[in-house]
This record gives structure tokens, sequence and C-alpha cells, in this order.
């Protein structure tokens, strides 16, 4: 779509009511902003804005709707899926100055943030309470509550806490024509239609967020971990479906590979086993007497389903490092490959041991090593792709392998994405896992938000034409067979 104004009009429009160092312009300010956390994918933003009122938001998404300028809006930029990927024909909306916590409310557990709070500033804030805010993304001392309510973030936590859907209760939201609309409600269900849920996950296409009502919930009295070291990673998938068919909800239950495990400890030095094949961390938290009885029962699970040794955490100081190790396996990752590309997944638990046995056989025939870590409760995984983009071809290669991971999912029963979104990265694959007709209503919820599609364009939701060329592509190279073709 063609605007109707060049960079300086806007820029001088802007001024009006935005700070000069409000208004970014120049390339060197502009090139931090060019990517989020899936750095292989880079562009030049055409301009940056930095407002810091929600009447300064208000003027930016007008201008730009009467204009027909393009909008991207940004949190902290810790995406893993190119979602806040800038364009180089529209505005980059960063609400990194929306940083206030506005109201804490310990009696009815909520907090009323802005959308760049941080995640962890949170938990933070209500501690003094004996509260915290329950999903936890391995970010969350960087991502902030406005990107994780955009990609419905989880984190290790999530298998018994939920994710961001299920914990916040309240948004305040920015349409593209400038005018506020609040969703949900104060108690356990809003008036209306469930447009809470339909924000949550939406990555920025249908308006901006600018206030967020989250559930806080009471510091559990006691939580231990169990670290299980087994000799192959089936038998770690297999333990995982026996702790829940024993009917056991762990507060948190991790899994990670030899790969990931070896990285994980020299970075962090967590005590991990580096010999193990796979480690599982089992979370069990409650009131104490519940916690002890449970630790004793998963850890004989835990051994009659194959692991070599299981231990659990003496004091809380050890607690910590055995999650932090786990929460920084990306960076450590990051230490030992010039490039990884970090795939998002999920699939149901009962299907985790051959899931991971074929990405183990994929990534031989690729030639790529991959380290896997994954939320292997709720069946989330997490292939990390180790690559050097420096070596011709080799990105591309990367690419084709993490969409068979990605078909894989589908094929297998599971979905695209768990905790990541789609964004620029897997709308190809969204071809796979939905028919014309599903993808048909998500371009008309689009529109019934953001008829002329200046918000986010060209992300998560893939047009028909884009899929028949996808499918075809497929057929050519032997991946779909013609029946699937049909579906677009």
């Amino acid at each position: 779509m063609e605007h109707s104004v060049d960079k300086q009009m806007l820029i001088g429009l802007f001024s009006e009511f935005l700070d000069p160092d409000a208004i970014l312009s120049d390339e060197e300010d502009l090139r931090p902003y060019e990517c989020d956390g899936l750095s292989c994918y880079r562009r030049l933003p055409w301009l940056v804005v930095l407002p810091d009122t929600i009447e300064q938001v208000q003027g930016i998404v007008r201008l730009c709707h009467r204009h027909a300028v393009p909008v991207v809006a940004r949190g902290a930029g810790t995406g893993l899926s190119g979602g806040a990927l800038p364009l180089d024909n529209g505005v980059l909306l960063s609400l990194a100055k929306f940083n206030r916590i506005l109201d804490l409310d310990p009696l009815n557990r909520t907090a009323r943030v802005q959308p760049g709070v941080r995640n962890l500033a949170i938990s933070q804030a209500a501690e003094p309470c004996g509260l915290y805010y329950a999903p936890d993304p391995s970010s969350q001392i960087a991502c902030t509550i406005g990107g994780n309510v955009a990609e419905n973030a989880g984190g290790v936590h999530c298998l018994k806490y939920g994710l961001t859907v299920h914990n916040i209760l309240q948004l305040t939201l920015m349409t593209i024509e400038g005018e506020i609309v609040s969703v949900g409600g104060s108690g356990l269900d809003g008036p209306g239609y469930d447009l809470l849920a339909l924000m949550t996950g939406s990555e920025g296409m249908l308006a901006v967020i600018v206030e967020i009502t989250v559930k806080l919930l009471p510091t559990p009295e006691h939580a231990q971990v169990l670290l299980a070291a087994f000799d192959s990673v089936e038998a770690a998938g297999g333990a995982v479906a026996a702790v829940i068919a024993g009917g056991f909800l762990p507060a948190g239950l991790e899994m990670m590979d030899n790969l990931a495990i070896r990285a994980a400890e020299d970075f962090v030095h967590a005590g991990y086993p580096v010999a193990a094949a796979a480690i599982l961390l089992c979370e069990l938290d409650g009131p104490r007497r519940q916690v002890r009885d449970d630790v004793e029962q998963v850890r004989e699970l835990l051994v009659a389903h194959g692991a070599g040794s299981v231990r659990c955490n003496k004091d809380e100081p050890e607690r910590q490092r055995m999650w932090a190790g786990r929460k920084a396996a990306f960076p450590a990752v990051g230490r030992i490959a010039p490039d990884y590309y970090c795939m998002d997944g999920t699939i149901p638990r009962r299907r985790l041991a051959e899931v991971l046995k074929r990405i183990s056989e994929m990534s031989a025939e690729y030639s790529l090593p991959v380290a896997n870590v994954f939320h292997a409760g709720d069946g989330n995984l997490h292939p990390l792709i180790l690559y050097d983009a420096n070596r011709p071809g080799e990105l591309e290669r990367v690419e084709a392998f993490g969409g068979e991971i990605l078909e894989l999912c589908v094929a297998v029963g599971g979905t695209i994405t768990g905790e990541h979104g789609v964004g620029a990265e897997k709308t190809d694959q969204m071809c796979v896992q939905f028919n014309s007709a599903e993808l048909t209503q998500f371009h008309a919820v689009k529109g019934a938000f953001d008829r002329r599609g200046l918000l986010n364009p060209g992300k998560a939701v893939p047009t028909l034409h884009r899929c028949a060329e996808f499918g075809a592509m497929h057929v050519h190279r032997g991946r779909l067979p013609h029946s699937e073709l049909e579906r677009f």
C-alpha cells in the first residue's frame, strides 16, 4: 500500500506533539531497531517513534491512519519470530517508555501496568505482598508484558499456571483509528464476546496495547525441583508422559538434551550431569507436606521409567541454580556456535519420543547440529539449530530444516507455535496448519479491526495466493502430496 506522505512531512507532523529525541530517522539511530530476537531477519525501519503518553500514541496512529502509513508496535524486541520486524515504508512504534506499574492491589490480587513494564518487575513489585506473576519466559528479566500479551508468552511454569492469556484480566487498546477500547473486566468473566482472548496472541495486528491488568498469585509455601538424568532422550520423553499420567501436575517439567546440558553447565555451573543424554527438571510446589509426599512419589516414578539418577535441591539457592541453567540455555547455546535458529512448535506429549527421534534424523540429513530445550510437560518444543550465517546457503538450509520440524509438529497432531508467535518466521507453515476457509476467516477478523491492513502488515496470516505458491513449491520438491495442495 502506497501512503500519501513523505518522511520529512510526517516528521514535521509528529514534531507538533513529540520531542525531537522521540523521533528517530538517522540510520545510526534506526539500526538498533532493525530486528527482534530473530536476528537473521533484518530490515532498517523507515521511521521510529518513542511516545511516552497515551495521547501521543493516539496522535501517532491517527496520523498514520489518515495517511495510510503502516505501523509496527514494538516492546523490548526479545521476540523470536520476527513479529517486531520493521517495515521500510512504515512507522515503528516503540512502547519502551510505557514502563510504569500504575496500581498494585494485593486484596484483589491484581496489578495494572503499562505495556513496557518488564515481566520480572511485576513479581518483584508484588513480592512484599507475598504475591507474584506466574508466566515466566526465559527472557523475563528483559521482555515486556505488552510483548508477552502480543505473543501469548508462556515460560517454564506455564504447565501448571497457564500462558499469558490465563493470567490477565483486562486490556486497554488503541485502534488504528485512535479509539481507546477496553476488553475483559475485573471479574472472572467480562461481558460480551471474549475479545480479551482474541487480542492475546494477536501479534500487534488488531490494536496497540496501552495498558494491562494482570492476575497475581500467592507465592507457594514450598517448592522443590527434582533433577533426573537419562541415558536416552526417548526415555526422558517417556518419563514425561508417565509423570502426567500418574496424576501429578508439576509447576514446571522441562527437558534438555546433552548438547544443551553441556552448554548450560559451562555457562551457569548449575550442577547438571554433563554425561547424561537428557535431563528432566520437575518442580513441585504447594503446601510443604504435600510437596514432600509428591517428591517421593515422582522420584519413584522417574526411576521406574529409566532415570539413572534423581536428586532434589537441598535449599532455595540450589533450586534457583537449577532453573538458572534452564533459563540461560538459549544464550548458553549461543556460545558454542556462531548462530542458532530457535524453533517453537507444540506436539501431544505422547508423541515426544518419536518426534525427538525424527528431529535427530533430520539433523543428520541436513548436517546441522540441534540442541533441544523445551517445556516437556505441555509438549512445547524449542529445537535450537546451530549454524554459521557466514557460510553461503547455510541459512536457507536452516530455514528448510526448521520448516520441516514445524510441519512434523502439525503431522503428529500439534501446532506450529506454542509461545513465540508466528510473526514473519512461520507464515508459510500457517498454510500447512490451516485450510483456505480458516485463513479466510482470520483475514475477516483482521479486517474487522484494521480494514486497511495498516497494523503489522505481512505477518502471521498468509494470503491464499501465498499458500498456493507455497503448496506448489512443496509438490515440486516432493515434500507435500498433491492432495495437500488442493487445500489451498
